[in-house]
């Protein structure tokens, strides 16, 4: 088991990744678990794989799970959801000091995060990712949001969780879609940050996606602690540096709000996505090559994602697309903070995009491939 540090001033917590830790949850838990019941938030998809294993070891301790299960997909990021689960969590009395578990991916963990930041103005909570996508990424650094129709995450609030506990063995249950979405949640930090990762992921990411575990564990590792290493400089994404992680996201949650936030295209297929247009858009400003531009499209599409907005099938233009972008929460003073690529491993917060030129690039890549 690896352990990882999240260092926040009076709010560290540990991430811990391996195989076996939902057979230890109670004992990997600790003191958190007060209480004999013991409150778990899934979805209906995770219910059907890791219920029994949770009631088991939870059982086996002397603890009393207590189940809310909601439909699986980005719709249960809702106000209604969200007022079903906080109204179970008071009528299950769950005080200040308890710990709810969210088990599941980014969804649970932020629908559930966001409960426990409201309830009672603030309770516990413990992220149990069951997809890389929330292994590497949305389990860690405390963001917690649902959607509106405004547009993705826009109602939320920054709340730690007390641990991570990130079960590799979870992922051998998911679809093969599902493993690709979360690998562009990987790729990610190579391509912001770390070119010498960037270069692992070309080499092994058909094994991370295939379910190679000692190349999985190698990536959640890798990526948590990029990820920690930025949370902890900048937590509350005030100093720009945390603003670097969403890499990809103006551009792909364009196309999520196109697609009506829904299964047509996931979270980290809307990523991937979103990162080929930012290189390609880096590259238009001539900051990088396209050589790179290519090369970071190579890599994404290899394992398996779409490079090409054409393949989503979308009956929009450049201007629709780029409207969706002025409901990006990195909005300030009226203008629009795209991240871009010095370099393949260096990504800026590039402040002066002119939002008629993003419009007109959409256009071209809709165009492209058609």
């Amino acid at each position: 088991m690896a352990v990882i540090p999240i260092d926040l001033a009076g709010r560290s917590y540990q991430v811990r990744t391996g195989s076996g830790l939902l057979k230890e949850l109670p004992d990997q838990c600790g003191a958190l678990l007060r209480k004999k019941a013991v409150p778990v938030i899934t979805d209906t998809n995770v219910a059907e794989y890791w219920r029994g294993a949770v009631e088991t070891t939870l059982a086996e301790a002397g603890f009393e799970p207590h189940w809310h299960i909601v439909d699986a997909g980005e719709a249960s990021k809702s106000w209604s959801v969200l007022e079903e689960l906080v109204d179970w969590l008071l009528a299950e009395e769950v005080e200040r000091g308890d710990h709810i578990i969210a088990l599941g991916g980014g969804v649970i963990g932020d629908l559930t995060g966001f409960a426990a930041a409201i309830l009672k103005r603030g309770c516990g909570f413990i992220q149990v990712p069951t997809t890389l996508l929330a292994q590497v990424d949305s389990s860690v650094g405390g963001k917690t949001a649902i959607n509106t129709r405004a547009g993705k995450n826009l109602v939320g609030a920054f709340h730690q969780p007390g641990l991570v506990l990130a079960d590799l063995d979870t992922l051998g249950t998911l679809p093969i879609r599902e493993m690709r979405a979360g690998y562009a949640e990987v790729i990610k930090y190579g391509i912001l940050g770390n070119r010498a990762f960037f270069d692992w992921c070309e080499e092994n990411g058909a094994k991370v996606v295939a379910g190679d575990r000692a190349a999985q564990e190698y990536a959640v590792c890798r990526s948590v602690e990029a990820k920690a290493a930025i949370v902890a400089e900048d937590e509350r994404e005030t100093k720009g540096a945390r603003a670097l992680l969403n890499l990809g996201h103006t551009f792909g949650h364009a196309l999520e709000a196109e697609t009506g936030f829904s299964d047509r295209l996931l979270h980290g297929e809307a990523v991937a996505l979103g990162m080929v247009l930012a290189a390609r858009y880096s590259a238009r400003k001539r900051l990088i090559s396209d050589t790179d531009a290519q090369r970071v499209s190579a890599a994404i599409g290899a394992a398996g994602l779409a490079t090409e907005i054409s393949a989503l099938g979308l009956d929009c233009n450049g201007t629709k697309l780029a409207a969706h972008m002025l409901h990006d929460k990195k909005m300030d003073a009226g203008t629009l903070p795209f991240i871009l690529l010095n370099s393949i491993g260096e990504a800026f917060l590039d402040r002066d995009v002119s939002m008629e030129d993003i419009a007109a690039f959409m256009e071209e890549q809709l165009e492209k491939g058609v």
